[in-house]
């Protein structure tokens, strides 16, 4: 039995894996602020006497005695990260920082959740992890893009300097039940929109393309890359199965009877127009690669939307 923190526990991921650490026979600590978190994603788990919930933000420092950090406080979804794109960045340097202090004088393994988004738009496809990206460091998405990137230099200095024993993850698109219904992101805005018969809003003519991974498979392979030894990343995990923005509006209002139309609008700037990961080192590594299709997946998660709709 381990005593595991999850920092940014009540949101969509992090909710997920501390309800498997839990059932693995651990004692977990979820940490959120609550900003893009959400207590009714881990309220079934708090009569549980192994779990532990700290209202606290990542950007003040905590002492806790843990043996293995999952770092995946930060909002990660346009809409949020924009809204205080300050805070944004501050919660990737200042709560990583934070979370590698705390690691390096307790000695607990500590893992990063980064992302997709530190190759930017790439001119590189599929990506592969030694693609250095094409970001925009004074773009929009820059809070999100370029703290992601801050952090994941922060996890190799403290590794180089310190020793400290450090996990590095790169997250593509991800779906399932938990997703924040108005995050903004493409697979939860389709899914309302089609179950509330409203015009699906594709950006462009819906040609840039996304990978899309369930939940099920992420956390699979987010623990087999904590567990495994003499191997710190940074590792791709997603989706290599590569789809349209308009095949997924299509695919969505099929599988929910919907009769939405198309509205088509100005695509945002900085926009990837593909996305799609190169998984060949979690193959390799892990023995991981997702095994869930997309359209087994949506039907896994309507009923949820459906269910937040219905209260």
């Amino acid at each position: 039995m381990l005593r595991i923190l999850v920092t940014g526990g009540a949101g969509f991921i992090g909710s997920h894996l501390c309800e498997i650490l839990l059932k693995e026979g651990n004692e977990v600590i979820c940490l959120d602020n609550f900003f893009t978190g959400n207590r009714n994603n881990i309220i079934h788990l708090l009569d549980d006497h192994r779990f532990e919930l700290i209202r606290h933000d990542v950007i003040q420092p905590i002492l806790l005695e843990v043996d293995r950090i999952f770092h995946f406080a930060c909002p990660a979804s346009p809409i949020h990260y924009q809204y205080n794109p300050v805070k944004t960045i501050k919660t990737s340097v200042m709560g990583t920082i934070n979370m590698l202090g705390m690691a390096k004088r307790i000695k607990a393994r500590v893992m990063l959740a980064s992302t997709s988004e530190v190759y930017g738009d790439p001119r590189v496809h599929p990506q592969t992890e030694s693609y250095w990206g094409n970001v925009n460091p004074i773009g929009l998405r820059s809070c999100y893009d370029e703290g992601k990137r801050v952090a994941e230099t922060l996890m190799m200095d403290y590794h180089r300097q310190n020793k400290v024993d450090i996990k590095i993850i790169r997250i593509f698109n991800t779906y399932g039940p938990r997703m924040a219904p108005n995050d903004g992101r493409v697979v939860s805005n389709f899914i309302l929109q089609a179950l509330r018969n409203e015009d699906i809003t594709i950006y462009g003519e819906g040609n840039q393309t996304r990978s899309f991974c369930y939940i099920d498979d992420l956390t699979s392979g987010i623990l087999k890359m904590m567990h495994i030894d003499n191997f710190i990343g940074p590792i791709n995990l997603g989706n290599p199965n590569e789809f349209t923005i308009l095949e997924l509006a299509r695919k969505v209002v099929d599988l929910t009877g919907s009769k939405s139309k198309i509205d088509y609008q100005t695509l945002p700037p900085d926009d990837p127009l593909q996305r799609k990961p190169d998984i060949t080192l979690a193959n390799e590594k892990l023995q991981w690669g997702p095994k869930i299709p997309l359209e087994h997946g949506l039907k896994k998660t309507i009923p949820y939307f459906e269910r937040i709709l219905s209260e």
